[in-house]
């Protein structure tokens, strides 16, 4: 239970009001249990890269709001599953992984996670479906897993129909099973009765909630929250260098602000109440903001998102940064900054802005002239073979913007 001004309330309801939950296997019967009993439930969480990104930020607010409530959250990381790959939403087959990577990209995973979860006094745990998966018996599992799927049912979950057309080999087709026994393992393990996840995970959470009733006689739920989508339906985390990741080395502080500082007024109410703690009636009074006051919902949010992700400090230094880029006001000091060396001078400006990765490519600077978003200091670029001259650097350094709102420093060394 969680208290909500003077008001004890079940996290089924904190849940349901801000807007997390998409499809649940038993409703009634789970927001019965999560009112009355304290339960263990599971998250799984894919080593394929070695930093957690954005698309799992919703997972780890969902698990916070449920530890805070007195559930205790399993954090799995799929060190097993990786090793197949989880053919969800996926056009191609994902490439194969070594183990060794798979545990270094876990170990990232933890660090991340602590800012959220609490797994002080076994509060939380933090497991690795490896330590099942790698030694089962072939056919141990297909005599006590695979006789109880049917292969026509499993052909109708989202996740095969995709693939079907392209081709879906049989190593991402035992998936399915291989999810659905990890939460068998966790049940018998630490009596984890409930698995969450992004509703692209339906039909695999549905697979091993079957799993339990059948194998144990005893009672497991489902619950799928919504996937994190711009109103237009596009998923949110994409930036024009990839994904918005967690790790401050691949998504700094400020970039990580201003992605959230930019979203569309649309999708600001939602934002706050899924990846913020702040009150629901902030949350609504910040989303009900018009025209120019929407604005302060989006500082609101960036600064919020921000904090919780990197840090009280990170966010006042990516907010000053913004504002002093945007605003006219505060220091430049946080701002993003590159550096050159003097040999860079007398070079092409465009050949500068490629290797510093300021730009992606000279194709991408060229059509930025073209298109007039490329400006030094508060000068339009508008020859492609402009040279980057000394003369240009006031105090050694120079403002480079592309488009509207994306600035870096450009420090002479």
């Amino acid at each position: 239970m969680i208290f909500k001004g003077d008001i004890l309330v079940s996290v089924f309801e904190v849940l349901k009001e801000r807007g997390y939950i998409a499809q649940l296997t038993h409703e009634k019967e789970i927001e019965e249990l999560l009112a009355k009993e304290k339960i263990t439930f599971y998250i799984g969480f894919d080593p394929t890269a070695d930093s957690l990104h954005v698309g799992h930020f919703l997972g780890m607010m969902v698990m916070a709001h449920m530890q805070k409530a007195g559930h205790r959250p399993i954090c799995l990381i799929g060190g097993g599953t990786a090793m197949i790959g989880d053919p969800t939403g996926k056009s191609d087959m994902r490439r194969m992984m070594t183990s060794e990577i798979i545990a270094q990209n876990g170990e990232c995973f933890k660090e991340q996670m602590k800012r959220f979860i609490d797994f002080t006094e076994n509060r939380a745990l933090m497991m690795n479906n490896a330590d099942w998966l790698m030694s089962l018996n072939y056919v141990q599992v297909l005599r006590e897993i695979g006789v109880h799927f049917s292969v026509n049912r499993m052909l109708t979950a989202e996740c095969f129909k995709q693939r079907l057309e392209r081709g879906l080999s049989f190593l991402e087709f035992n998936y399915m099973l291989m999810q659905a026994y990890d939460f068998l393992e966790l049940n018998r393990r630490t009596d984890c009765v409930m698995q969450l996840g992004g509703d692209d995970q339906w039909s695999n959470i549905i697979a091993g909630v079957d799993l339990i009733r059948r194998k144990e006689s005893k009672p497991a739920y489902g619950l799928t929250f919504t996937l994190l989508t711009t109103s237009d339906g596009r998923k949110m985390g994409k930036t024009e260098k990839g994904a918005l990741w967690l790790d401050p080395k691949k998504t700094s502080p400020y970039e990580f602000y201003q992605y959230w500082r930019n979203i569309d007024d649309a999708d600001v109410a939602k934002c706050l109440a899924l990846l913020t703690f702040l009150p629901m009636d902030e949350v609504r009074r910040l989303g009900s903001l018009k025209d120019k006051e929407i604005n302060i919902a989006k500082r609101t949010l960036a600064f919020e998102v921000t904090q919780l992700i990197h840090g009280s400090d990170e966010a006042a230094k990516a907010q000053q940064a913004a504002e002093a880029l945007f605003g006219g006001a505060g220091s430049l000091e946080n701002a993003p900054k590159v550096t050159i060396t003097s040999e860079m001078l007398e070079t092409k400006l465009l050949d500068v802005l490629a290797t510093t990765g300021i730009i992606a490519s000279k194709s991408e600077g060229r059509r930025l002239i073209t298109q007039g978003g490329l400006y030094i200091g508060n000068d339009k670029v508008t020859d492609p073979e402009m040279l980057l001259v000394g003369e240009l650097l006031t105090e050694g350094s120079v403002l480079i913007r592309k488009g509207k709102k994306n600035y870096t420093q450009l420090i002479l060394e």
